[in-house]
């Protein structure tokens, strides 16, 4: 992850598709606390199409292909008081160089 801004104030701003309207941006208290949500909202994806599957394994190419295919995503990141530092498609610069297993929760 970025060591030195790893607990800085993070908003995520993001555009689901290719219309205006589903824009929207929400904030977090870190990067990781931004980054957990943005992958949740991934799996949200993957519980969707495949409700029957009780859980489900990917890696992070698959997670950085759905960030990809996003319209526009940019974290904007609390370098000082008045100071915002823009990360385009900032996941791809902390670690998750893993593979997720997840159960879903019912």
């Amino acid at each position: 992850m970025l060591p030195l801004l790893a607990n800085r104030h993070t908003i995520v701003l993001m555009q689901t598709s290719q219309n205006r309207a589903p824009r929207t941006f929400v904030d977090y208290d870190s990067i990781s606390q931004a980054m957990d949500i943005i992958r949740e909202l991934y799996e949200r994806k993957l519980k969707k199409l495949n409700p029957a599957t009780q859980n489900i394994t990917y890696d992070i190419g698959v997670l950085y292909n759905f960030i990809d295919g996003l319209a526009d995503m940019i974290a904007l990141v609390q370098k000082g008081q008045f100071k915002w530092m823009p990360f385009h498609h900032v996941i791809k610069d902390c670690d998750f160089r893993r593979t997720f297993t997840r159960p879903w929760s019912h």
